[in-house]
């Protein structure tokens, strides 16, 4: 990081998505671990670090956190194998990659493993904070509401108030990451969105619209019989993305 945490903010002006919510750090920089531990804890998170994916697990075997904060480069297995592992196994809570490798292109394959955001060393603790606090809005359970619709797609149902989507074999898995995506195009059904406006609606926009890309090809592979000739969500060349809905 580019210098020492600024002192906590008063609890008054802490957002609610902040307050007692568990973030596991993972990072085998011994001094990065303590400025971050105890920077969020300041914050009003609650912190639990390790210092190896394997320390990560032994943590992740007893207890499932709110977002996890995780270094690429470490010795034995990396940050991006950790999170494919941990996507594989159906975790869902927001992983947020750190790393000294911040070209395009690397950020992309963060985010094809299930990384959902990605921010390059050094970073200012406050763009963290204000990463972390998005994320967690975002995978939050959406407010009661009755106004939207169930969404048919082919023989999934995907209820946009209780973003659940499921099949004749019951509930079909999504991360935090895709269920945000389909609740966001199952809003405007039949209506082309931008990649733009797509990553301002789910606070992806600082991380780029090639984002929404990766989300898109992940989310095709959930609901599409044949994700390479996708019937529902479809893309408008030039525009963006389209949720059309059917049988």
């Amino acid at each position: 990081m580019n210098r020492s945490p600024r002192p906590a903010a008063s609890p008054a002006l802490r957002e609610p998505a902040a307050l007692d919510a568990h973030i596991v750090v993972v990072d085998d920089d011994p001094r990065l671990r303590r400025l971050l531990q105890r920077y969020l804890t300041e914050q009003g998170f609650r912190v639990s670090i390790a210092a190896s994916a394997q320390e990560a697990r032994q943590v992740l075997g007893f207890m499932q956190p709110d977002a996890l904060v995780l270094d690429i480069t470490m010795p034995g297995e990396n940050g991006l194998e950790l999170t494919r592992d941990l996507r594989n196994e159906g975790l869902d809570f927001p992983i947020l990659l750190l790393t000294a490798r911040g070209e395009p292109e690397d950020r992309i394959i963060g985010l094809e493993a299930g990384a959902d955001d990605y921010l390059g060393k050094p970073f200012e603790p406050r763009e963290l904070l204000l990463r972390l606090k998005a994320h967690l809005r975002r995978f939050a359970p959406p407010p009661p509401t009755n106004n939207l619709r169930i969404v048919r797609l082919g023989e999934l149902e995907f209820d946009p108030a209780r973003s659940l989507l499921s099949g004749k074999d019951g509930t079909v898995h999504l991360t935090g990451g895709e269920s945000a995506l389909l609740a966001v195009l199952a809003r405007h059904p039949n209506e082309v969105l931008s990649r733009l406006e797509i990553a301002q609606t789910l606070e992806m926009d600082e991380i780029g619209e090639r984002a929404v890309d990766v989300q898109v090809t992940r989310l095709r592979r959930r609901i599409e019989p044949d994700p390479r000739e996708p019937r529902f969500l479809q893309t408008v060349r030039g525009k963006g993305y389209v949720l059309k809905p059917g049988l």
